[in-house]
């Protein structure tokens, strides 16, 4: 009876705790004791008190695994910047910057740049252009470009001068730019030729400097279907800030008695004028013309007809010219100050080109002496072409039979068209047996040659238009002008002052 309840206590002690049970228990299905930590079917109590026994066998923490990431990217790390530095590529600036798990994506960049015509030196100038992704940033930026307009033979010079764009998104940061220099008018075909001459616009914001510099100039008077034709000759005025560039200068320039209407088809038609410094370049240059001569009250007129004339190397420029008015041409200071107040253009004006028209009137018999005079009443003269000039001269001898002191009283007669003024006004002097001089029947307008014929007054000689600065263009016998003749000031003084 003893042994029977002894073997019933024992059976129930195994029953009671299954770890003892499946511990034994070995089958040749399965020679090793089953893991209880795997297969236990039983409470999690049970699995926790067994697992602290066993630590070894634990799942690896979070932490551990983030351990490890991080061990492995900084070998992956060094031996980037091992690869770049055999490249010849400087990695100190990519040191906070995320770089790719492996070599060979690192490889695959460096050698799609250098397709797109990037040299070692080039990635060097802006070597954070490696952290771009090729799929997430240098394809899609890329294809972009190339279907605005520029040409994928120059995405590698594009890149080179802007290379912060490889970082740009398409949607956020470009095509917002993009609508809104077309909105500015500037056309489609020329977005390309813009962003070539100034890629930073591209960085701008839409909000920021761009709107205010388009819409001070619009306040001044600049028409605004102009302001994309500007953009395109002239992007960079976008990036100016206001307050400090472009409103001094429009100030300094009113201030020397330029109007302001002027001043805004001058910007029209030569927005570049808005990138000369104010006080590196013009005021330097506005004293120079005044050292050299020129009259105050006529610096308006001078600007005015030759805006590039405050953003030149004024000086050097002036006293070369200076010196060969006085060596070659015999024209004194003081006359080539009042040359440049008719003609500024002439301070650029290559001296070949003056020595051939001087050299025909002074092989026609004209004194040295004579064509200087000449030059300074009609200073137009030194960049007449000799064609035309010997066309217009042999008429003057053979047809109209006049002397020479005439031509040289009225030395603009050279400057006028032999077939549509000079002749066909001519022969009408002829058909009616009129005798003048040449100033009366050259210098005036096709309807007061008219009135003129007609002999309905008689005015006195003159010596033709003039300008005065924020006045009327004055002409011979305005006050017979009839009504329909009257113009806006500003319209007459710009058009008689600004040929652009």
């Amino acid at each position: 009876m003893s042994t029977t309840l002894l073997k019933r206590r024992k059976l129930l002690t195994i029953f009671k705790n299954p770890f003892i049970f499946y511990s034994k228990l070995k089958t040749p299905l399965n020679p090793y004791p089953l893991n209880p930590h795997i297969r236990n079917p039983f409470r999690a109590s049970q699995i926790s008190s067994f697992s602290t026994k066993f630590p070894e066998y634990e799942m690896p923490s979070v932490t551990w695994g983030v351990v490890q990431g991080k061990k492995e990217k900084l070998v992956n790390r060094v031996k980037i910047c091992d690869y770049l530095k055999n490249l010849g590529i400087i990695p100190d600036e990519l040191e906070n910057l995320e770089l790719p798990s492996t070599i060979e994506v690192m490889e695959q960049r460096v050698m799609f740049l250098q397709k797109l015509g990037l040299t070692i030196d080039d990635i060097n100038e802006y070597p954070l252009m490696l952290g771009c992704s090729m799929r997430k940033n240098m394809i899609p930026v890329l294809s972009y470009l190339e279907k605005i307009g520029i040409p994928k033979s120059k995405l590698g010079e594009f890149v080179k001068n802007y290379p912060q764009v490889l970082h740009a998104s398409v949607v956020v940061e470009l095509m917002p730019v993009i609508k809104f220099l077309r909105g500015l008018d500037v056309e489609k075909q020329d977005l390309g030729y813009v962003l070539m001459k100034y890629p930073e616009l591209l960085g701008f914001k839409l909000e920021g400097t761009m709107s205010t510099s388009v819409a001070y100039l619009v306040s001044i008077g600049v028409s605004p279907r102009d302001i994309g034709p500007m953009v395109t000759q002239y992007p960079f005025f976008l990036g100016m800030r206001v307050g400090t560039m472009i409103k001094p200068l429009v100030d300094y320039l009113v201030s020397l008695g330029l109007p302001i209407k002027i001043l805004a088809r001058m910007v029209e038609k030569r927005a570049y004028i808005l990138g000369y410094d104010l006080e590196e370049t013009v005021k330097p240059n506005v004293d120079c013309l005044l050292s050299f001569g020129i009259r105050r009250e006529l610096l308006a007129s001078v600007i005015a007809q030759y805006p590039q004339i405050i953003g030149l190397p004024l000086k050097a420029k002036m006293s070369s010219q200076q010196y060969f008015f006085n060596l070659k041409l015999k024209v004194d200071p003081d006359g080539f100050a009042r040359v440049v107040e008719k003609m500024p253009q002439v301070v650029s004006l290559n001296q070949h080109v003056i020595l051939k028209p001087v050299e025909f009137l002074l092989g026609r018999g004209i004194s040295s002496g004579d064509v200087a005079n000449m030059i300074v009443k009609c200073p137009q003269l030194v960049a007449c072409r000799i064609e035309l000039m010997k066309n217009s001269f042999y008429f003057f001898k053979s047809e109209m039979g006049r002397p020479m002191k005439e031509l040289m009283e009225f030395p603009d007669y050279f400057t006028y068209s032999l077939e549509s003024r000079i002749k066909p006004r001519y022969q009408r002097l002829q058909s009616k047996g009129i005798r003048c001089s040449l100033n009366w029947f050259l210098n005036c307008s096709d309807q007061r040659f008219e009135e003129r014929l007609l002999g309905n007054y008689i005015e006195s000689e003159s010596l033709g238009p003039s300008f005065y600065i924020g006045g009327k263009l004055e002409l011979p016998g305005s006050e017979v002008v009839s009504d329909g003749e009257d113009e806006s000031d500003d319209e007459v003084l710009y058009r008689r002052t600004v040929s652009l």
